[in-house]
């Protein structure tokens, strides 16, 4: 999955397992020594001034600017924020690393706060910007070409204008955003320190999710009902964060004039409702040709007659439990990425080289796996809890492809390097499908075969129809707690109500399922983050068919679009490859390629 320096929840040592070979750890020297680095304090001390100096000298005074001005004042804050940045990495890597560790989490809360104060005088700027005419600012880009470059990040601050308040309002909720901020590290340390009680050994939530993937059923049923004990028994602080952080979006919404709750999200992704809800619509009316068709398959596959939460992402009979050690997998990904263009490979390589992932599954650690883009004269850092499944594997190709490209959007800057998570996405589901195409044409027999095409559908359900799910869920959440206090019941039953339409008729639902919308960081971190994911999906499925029936020049024009970063337009960047996410049979085109290969599926039963 991909993050900002405030994530969503995605030396060398072993761990997870003992059998994984040596799992590299984060070296975050590139940033910072240590919490006793002495740049950390000149770095605030910096902050603090050059802060205060920006307001001094442009406050009031943006209207007035000419054009060599205007990008004088964009560039230094841009220094500002790579500076920021580069702190609120550091601290928050560390934190992730050991979310129950005291010393972090103060020296996060402690910068955040910090940075929240001096950045604070700041918050004139957008609002200035976004009462210019569109004539004055036409006329300074214009006149200098430099600052023309940063028109579509500019663009896509006064996308916000109908929705600015007051200077002074707005100053405030920059200041209240430390305590909004506060019910996500509650959130993340309550998972953090969720144990597990699997045959007497206390596993963390990461081991126990990774037993609803084992071969042994009782072993899967044993952790789904040990999770659905442990949620139950949290639920309540769980509901309190939900509520509260939904309630606190709903006045904020209010005062800004959002539409719906969803707006602000699109408006950060740079993308229209309408095409959201196109891809939304297009994904819940194929429910009974991909997940239903699907689970109905692997239903019989496992010889059950109704299959249970604890099936859904269970291994196949036929299939082999053979832990893939992290050297394979490295060699996995790294071949695929070469085969596909060898730029690519060179640009991943010294993410393991360099201590730029961390592997092991530890106690306290963050769960779940992410690329973290830090600040563009640094580098990223991918998370993983690596355990050795094929799906972990996979993950490491999705992280990894954000890595790539981050890496090659970098050069835009800080203002123009990060990308709307709908087109985040990308590189990393197109690092997914190389290596999984990779693997196929690898396979030795149709068994094998059978056994990775329906791995590959699986984790695109999970992609597409389960994001998608999740996203209703949301919808459903946010619309409902206008209304007033939601108990854990109510949450439940949203939670309910979705999830027979997206799964089908082949599920039934253990008592206790009910609550594991707990454990979903995207929930509380990024508001209807999810439909990014199966907008990624179905973009690179569409892209892929273009590599497949045209692949001369294809890797120079998907290179240039990684490099693109933030600065254009999804219409834009997929104009080259002649595709429109605009256009409804769009969606189809992608949610085709999944069908197609249930259809291939279906065959081998025949």
């Amino acid at each position: 999955m991909f993050i900002t320096p405030s994530p969503v929840f995605d030396a060398s040592v072993s761990g997870g397992a003992d059998n994984l070979g040596n799992l590299p750890e984060w070296d975050l020297n590139d940033l910072y020594q240590g919490t006793d680095d002495p740049k950390i304090n000149q770095d605030l001390v910096w902050l603090e001034s050059e802060c205060a100096a920006f307001a001094a000298d442009y406050e009031g005074k943006l209207a007035e600017l000419n054009a060599d001005d205007m990008l004088t004042c964009i560039q230094r804050n841009e220094k500002i924020s790579t500076v920021a940045g580069r702190i609120m990495s550091f601290a928050g890597l560390r934190y992730y690393q050991l979310t129950t560790d005291g010393e972090r989490t103060k020296f996060l809360s402690d910068a955040q706060e910090k940075i929240t104060v001096f950045t604070t005088p700041l918050v004139f700027f957008t609002l200035e910007l976004n009462r210019l005419s569109e004539e004055a600012l036409t006329a300074l880009f214009d006149a200098n070409a430099d600052l023309a470059r940063y028109r579509p990040a500019i663009r896509r601050i006064r996308a916000l204008e109908p929705h600015q308040l007051s200077d002074e309002l707005e100053k405030f909720l920059h200041d209240l955003g430390a305590v909004g901020d506060a019910w996500e590290k509650l959130f993340d340390e309550t998972v953090a320190g969720l144990t597990f009680d699997i045959e007497g050994e206390d596993l963390n939530i990461e081991a126990t999710l990774n037993l609803l993937t084992e071969q042994d059923r009782s072993k899967r049923e044993m952790a789904a009902r040990e999770l659905a004990r442990v949620f139950g028994e949290n639920i309540r602080t769980f509901a309190r964060v939900h509520n509260t952080q939904a309630k606190e979006k709903d006045i904020i919404d209010r005062w800004r004039g959002m539409p719906t709750p969803q707006t602000g999200r699109h408006l950060s992704n740079d993308v229209e409702a309408e095409v959201v809800e196109a891809l939304r619509d297009a994904v819940v009316a194929a429910y009974p040709k991909l997940s239903h068709r699907y689970y109905e398959l692997k239903r019989k596959w496992l010889g059950l007659d109704k299959m249970q939460v604890w099936d859904r992402n269970a291994p196949l009979p036929m299939e082999s439990d053979r832990i893939v050690d992290w050297d394979e997998a490295r060699e996995t990904v790294m071949s695929a990425y070469g085969a596909f263009d060898p730029r690519m490979a060179d640009l991943a390589q010294p993410f393991f080289d360099q201590g730029w992932i961390d592997a092991p599954v530890k106690s306290g650690k963050a769960p779940g796996a992410f690329a973290h883009p830090t600040v563009t004269d640094a580098h990223p850092y991918i998370m993983l809890n690596y355990l050795g499944k094929p799906r972990d594997v996979m993950t490491l190709a999705h992280e990894l492809g954000h890595g790539v490209h981050q890496v090659l959007a970098a050069d835009q800057g800080e203002m123009l390097s990060s990308t709307p998570l709908t087109l985040a996405e990308t590189a990393s589901v197109f690092g997914e499908m190389l290596t999984f195409r990779t693997m196929l044409d690898k396979a030795k027999d149709q068994q094998e075969r059978k056994v990775m095409l329906a791995g590959k559908v699986e984790d695109m359900i999970n992609t597409v129809v389960r994001q998608i799910a999740f996203y209703d869920f949301e919808c459903k959440l946010h619309d409902a707690r206008k209304s007033g206090e939601l108990t854990p019941d109510d949450i439940n039953a949203l939670w309910m109500s979705v999830q027979g339409e997206s799964l089908g008729p082949a599920f039934e639902f253990m008592d206790g399922y009910e609550t594991f919308w707990a454990y979903i960081p995207h929930f509380v971190h990024s508001p209807f983050y999810v439909y990014a994911y199966a907008f990624g999906d179905g973009l690179v499925n569409a892209l892929y068919a273009v590599y497949q029936d045209q692949p001369a020049g294809f890797q120079d024009k998907y290179f240039d679009m990684l490099r693109a970063g933030g600065s254009m337009h999804h219409s834009d960047l997929l104009a080259p490859f002649g595709l429109d996410a605009a256009d409804p049979k769009f969606w189809d085109k992608g949610l085709s390629m999944i069908s197609g290969m249930i259809d291939e599926l279906e065959a081998m039963e025949a």
